[in-house]
Formats: structure tokens, C-alpha cells, sequence
């Protein structure tokens, strides 16, 4: 889909099914990869550091990950931001849309580069990556 970007009203309205599908499934993978990062990998990190986790907020797990040099909050609550505008306006204003899917692509590589940076951080404190996260 790169050489269809950026997307306005018009292409996106040109979208073939299979287009629609890669978009999609897209989508689907970034808001699953941000979930997944949010409610089981953040939580885990900070459990492995021996920290008590069962009373923190959200924005206190985000807050000491910053603390840690693994993210900043803001970015992160502006990428969460991003990732809801399109779960909101999926199907309905095509302009609205086409914006949101536009900022999603253009911040995908900030949401990978957090997880790179999570990811050397577990292999260097733990030895490893964490894939249990329960």
C-alpha cells in the first residue's frame, strides 16, 4: 500500500477489496501490537523489576517505563490517541478516516521503535525477551 500514500478521500473510495483487507489487517496488527504492549509486556517489565504494580494507574506504569529510559508517556499516549481516532471512525467520515490511517502509517515505526528498545532492554536486564506474560 506505500505507493498509495499518503491517502486522501478520493483513492481511499478507489480501494479494491484486497486493499481494503491489507488495511485492515494492518490496523489490526497495530492496535494488537499496542494492546498487547500496554496490558502484558509494560506490566511484566515492571513485575520482573520486583516493582508493585497492583496499585499503579496506567499513566504511573507508563511513567516509571519513562523513568527507565524505555518510552515517553506523552508519545505513547499520543500514539494510543492515534490508534482510537480509527477504531472511532472506522466507516464513517471517509476525510476523518483517511487522516487517521495517514498518522497511524507515518507512526508506525515510532510504535516499533519502542518496542526495539523494550526489547534490547529485556535481553540486557533479563536475557532474554519475555514471551510469557501471564
Amino acid at each position: 500500500m506505500k505507493h498509495r500514500l499518503p491517502f486522501d478521500a478520493e483513492n481511499y473510495e478507489q480501494f479494491q477489496d484486497e486493499e481494503i483487507e491489507h488495511i485492515d489487517q494492518f490496523l489490526f496488527r497495530f492496535s494488537k501490537l499496542q494492546d498487547v504492549m500496554g496490558e502484558k509486556l509494560f506490566p511484566t517489565i515492571l513485575s520482573l523489576l520486583a516493582e508493585d504494580i497492583k496499585r499503579k494507574s496506567f499513566i504511573d506504569i507508563l511513567n516509571r517505563l519513562e523513568a527507565l529510559e524505555l518510552l515517553e508517556t506523552d508519545n505513547w499516549l499520543r500514539l494510543r490517541k492515534i490508534r482510537n481516532s480509527v477504531a472511532h471512525e472506522y466507516g464513517f467520515n471517509v476525510v476523518d478516516m483517511v487522516e487517521s490511517l495517514n498518522a497511524i502509517y507515518a507512526s508506525c515505526n515510532n510504535l516499533l521503535d519502542i518496542y526495539d528498545v523494550i526489547y534490547a532492554f529485556c535481553l540486557q536486564r533479563f536475557g532474554g525477551f519475555i514471551t510469557d506474560y501471564s
